[in-house]
């Protein structure tokens, strides 16, 4: 089903944004009085979609008020994410987005019509989804090594799938090209039809997030050779890191969190920041969470900016090593 934790989440934000509430001017305190829109710029079923509704669902009993999701797909993320920083900066329209349309596209997509760097105000960082390297039950890849080994001794033969040109699917897998100096084939597809034709065996390997492969890696028809996190998934910590693996340094995990438009009053900004992350820390949607295959963070506006800030030229590099490019 689609849906580490790094040191970045520093410390307990949400207590620190909570204890200070009480200075907030009237609107922070009479803010929401009528139902609050989260934008997700994917499909619904897909991984923000799950994580939109499991912190939505909290959010809303939390303020007495509807929280309505909704799904604005399209061009990578990028037609959501517009729509939701353009519209009034009041905190009744948020956006559940990820590092694609916050981080990766860019640098993926020359004519962007928006800079995540200027035009959001980050609220906060509510998860973390490494990619799995994931490869067929049969088959006779053991490891990261025996595919680099496989790779060395017949370049262009082996391929591996992606949800996408310029996804953390594709650029995990290009990642891995990179650093371990290997020629493969890499065949983007459109959503889950990769994962078709890694299970018939029509492709050797995937980098797919947990939460789209965990039913199948528990039911034995995938195996889970490393994850693509800095640390050890909370959901598949028996699976090494790319970094045990042998491969220091990568990094190449999807994340989640909530931005408002940029002009959102910074009142509202950490008031939705306290309770997000209440939510993400909620025992119940944490169990949920981690079960799906993400790990919860729930980090300060601040700590959140920063962590955008850092990301897009870590994935800016990785994408012209790539060659990748949408336009």
């Amino acid at each position: 089903m689609p849906l580490t934790r790094r040191s970045l989440f520093l410390s307990a934000p949400a207590l620190s944004l909570a204890n200070s509430l009480s200075a907030f001017p009237a609107r922070a305190t009479t803010w929401p009085d009528r139902p609050v829109r989260l934008i997700v710029s994917f499909t619904p079923g897909g991984t923000t979609d799950i994580i939109a509704r499991l912190v939505g669902s909290h959010l809303s009993e939390r303020w007495g008020q509807p929280v309505v999701i909704e799904n604005r797909p399209g061009a990578g993320g990028n037609i959501g994410t517009e729509f939701a920083i353009r519209s009034a900066p009041d905190g009744y329209t948020l956006l559940v987005g990820s590092n694609g349309p916050l981080a990766v596209n860019q640098s993926l997509y020359r004519n962007l019509s928006y800079d995540a760097r200027k035009d959001v105000a980050p609220v906060t960082l509510l998860a973390d989804v490494p990619n799995a390297l994931v490869v067929p039950s049969g088959s006779p890849l053991w490891s990261v090594g025996d595919i680099v080994e496989q790779a060395k001794r017949a370049p262009g033969r082996l391929s591996y799938g992606s949800t996408g040109i310029g996804t953390a699917s594709h650029l995990a897998g290009a990642l891995l090209d990179q650093m371990a100096g290997i020629q493969t084939i890499h065949i983007p597809y459109r959503g889950a039809l990769a994962l078709n034709d890694l299970l018939s065996r029509r492709l050797n390997y995937m980098f797919a997030t947990i939460p789209s492969v965990m039913e199948q890696i528990r039911g034995g028809a995938l195996r889970a050779l490393a994850v693509s996190s800095l640390k050890r998934s909370r959901s598949l910590p028996e699976v090494p890191t790319m970094i045990e693996a042998g491969y220091p340094g990568f990094n190449a995990s999807a994340w989640f969190g909530v931005v408002a438009p940029a002009a959102t009053p910074p009142e509202i900004i950490a008031k939705i920041a306290a309770d997000a992350a209440a939510a993400v820390r909620d025992p119940i949607i944490e169990r949920q969470m981690i079960e799906q295959g993400a790990d919860p963070i729930g980090n300060s506006p601040a700590e959140f900016k920063a962590y955008i800030a850092s990301e897009v030229p870590r994935w800016a590099e990785i994408v012209r090593k790539s060659g990748a490019t949408v336009d």
